[in-house]
């Protein structure tokens, strides 16, 4: 989980996937690798207690689980199935209610720790600090939301701190995972689906998977604000929102963001369905139309790989056919998870990645400042001047012009 889509930890067990995809699923860190024995350096008791950096809006943050089946719609990896989501959902609370939220479970942490094959113990990295607080009584309003969609193999809990800063700014977040694409992902009752993505002999396309996934976030969608997805000649009305507090989201302003394939996805996503007013792509593959998106705004923030011209991700040969508001951010120092609460913690941990020097702390400030930034903007109307060009508090980020 450490470093840039080249580290060489995991690259050939990698290469299969990467190339079916024509962009990295999670980066070719460990990400794709075949899960290790054990870990055998855990401790049941922490030695020290991560913790996320504090949400920086005037929320609090509340947090609510939802267990989501599309009975529509066959599992990708497993057609026996129906397609199973599971969605944390944050959202602006009022005062200090509710009950403590657990970063993940232990059970979650060592599934993760071992697929990564990291040097830490499943029970620090389960007891980092978090902020939302479940069954907090909700703020009075109504709120943009925002989509949150994991990088491959990565579980929800990996865009924790993004979701808890945007949510005591005012929006309503769903992070999600999509059932066998994670290690780790915990579904209802503690349950784990395997990973049956993470095989790297799998000859799943990049782009079924990317669609299948742009699929899962319309989905959310309409179990969050109801009806069905908004494409053309669709009605959107009739079914009852599936969270108690759907009340909340203005369907109007939503947005959708994600990191790697997570970030594909919302690109694929806006393709489809509009409902979704602006778009964020932390790190990862395009996938748009010729049609390009209808004049909607989206901001791509990555690493500087992806200025280059052999980059996988071909963000140059995607950038003509952006028709509305859009930036290309390469931050300096910053490696494929940087965009993730990965630098965050691990750092805190002992696990730092010597081909992504930006700290945890740098990480998280920039990668907060021009997400939020972007989304105040487009979905709230307020003019963000950070969006206009380099600015002395951030030296790291380049605004980037193909």
């Amino acid at each position: 989980m450490t470093g840039t889509r080249n580290t060489a930890r995991g690259r050939a067990a990698a290469t299969v996937l990467a190339l079916a995809l024509a962009l990295p699923l999670a980066g070719a860190s460990g990400a794709l690798a075949a899960p290790s024995a054990p870990d055998r350096t855990t401790a049941e008791a922490p030695a020290t207690r991560p913790e996320l950096p504090r949400p920086t809006g005037k929320y609090a943050v509340g947090r609510d689980t939802l267990h989501l089946v599309d009975k529509s719609r066959k599992d990708l990896w497993d057609p026996t199935k129906p397609r199973e989501l599971m969605a944390s959902v944050y959202y602006p609370a009022s005062g200090e209610g509710g009950r403590a939220t657990a970063y993940t479970s232990l059970a979650s942490a060592r599934a993760l720790i071992t697929y990564y094959k990291l040097d830490v113990s499943p029970a620090a990295y389960s007891s980092t600090r978090t902020y939302a607080r479940a069954g907090a009584p909700a703020a009075r309003g109504r709120f943009p939301l925002v989509l949150l969609s994991p990088g491959f193999t990565a579980p929800r809990s990996t865009l924790t701190h993004l979701a808890e800063d945007l949510a005591s700014r005012g929006y309503v977040v769903a992070t999600v995972d999509h059932a066998h694409e994670a290690a780790g992902g915990e579904f209802e009752g503690g349950r784990m689906p395997p990973c049956l993505g993470c095989d790297p002999d799998s000859t799943v396309p990049g782009s079924r998977i990317t669609e299948n996934r742009a699929q899962d976030l319309s989905y959310v969608l309409d179990r969050l604000v109801g009806g069905k997805s908004g494409k053309a000649g669709e009605s959107t009305e009739g079914a009852e929102p599936a969270w108690r507090r759907a009340k909340m989201i203005d369907p109007e302003r939503i947005g959708s963001g994600g990191h790697s394939i997570g970030g594909a996805a919302t690109m694929a996503l806006m393709n489809t369905d509009r409902r979704v007013r602006a778009g964020t792509n932390m790190d990862g593959g395009i996938q748009i139309k010729p049609e390009g998106l209808r004049g909607r705004p989206f901001l791509m923030l990555g690493t500087q790989q992806t200025t280059q011209p052999d980059d996988p991700y071909d963000w140059a040969g995607a950038w003509p056919l952006m028709d509305g508001w859009k930036r290309w951010l390469a931050v300096a120092g910053s490696g494929h998870f940087t965009f993730t609460d990965a630098p965050v913690v691990l750092q805190q941990l002992g696990d730092v990645d010597p081909d992504a020097p930006i700290s945890g702390k740098r990480s998280a400030e920039i990668t907060r400042a021009y997400i939020g930034a972007f989304y105040d903007q487009h979905l709230r109307g307020i003019k963000r001047p950070l969006l206009e060009g380099p600015t002395p508090g951030n030296p790291e980020v380049t605004f980037h012009q193909p």
